[in-house]
């Protein structure tokens, strides 16, 4: 079995389409655990406040259904493949970790270098997983969400 964990975010009816991917996500991964939401304003562009959480599930999927069903689950809410990449989202799914696998391919990074970068992403998967380790850095996420510099980046805890 190997670890996933996932980036969910919206800014785009977000209480509606969260729960439309989770459950698209559900079907193929019941056992899927989420950390808790948080809303957060816009990061690269101007736009409406993101709700984003982190999913995480255990899996014998590979590498590419796993990715195909994050597609599917974007395409529920609408999302079409070719969307702008700094822009208002109906929904976003990213992939920052698949068990320990290190990638490095064009449309392709594993671990997500955004994982470290932003709290949306860091401060869930820390409260998610705490004891997981980071494949490349080899620090918990608890040790790398307390080492971060969180000033300036509000998240307030949304329920969905």
């Amino acid at each position: 079995m190997t670890a996933v964990y996932i980036a969910a975010g919206s800014n785009v009816d977000p209480l509606i389409n969260l729960p439309i991917a989770l459950a698209s996500l559900r079907t193929h991964y019941p056992s899927m655990r989420l950390s808790p939401a948080y809303q957060n304003k816009a990061v690269g562009f101007a736009g409406d406040d993101f709700i984003n959480l982190v999913v995480g599930f255990e899996t014998d999927d590979s590498l590419s259904q796993v990715i195909a069903y994050l597609h599917e689950a974007e395409a529920a809410c609408g999302r079409p493949r070719d969307a702008a990449k700094w822009a208002p989202r109906t929904m976003d799914l990213d992939l920052l970790l698949y068990g320990d696998e290190v990638r490095n391919e064009p449309g392709l990074k594993l671990p997500r270098p955004d994982l470290i970068k932003r709290p949306y992403m860091l401060k869930p998967i820390a409260e998610l997983a705490p004891e997981l380790r980071h494949p490349v850095l080899g620090k918990t996420m608890r040790s790398l969400w307390a080492d971060f510099d969180s000033d300036g980046h509000q998240m307030v805890a949304i329920d969905l």
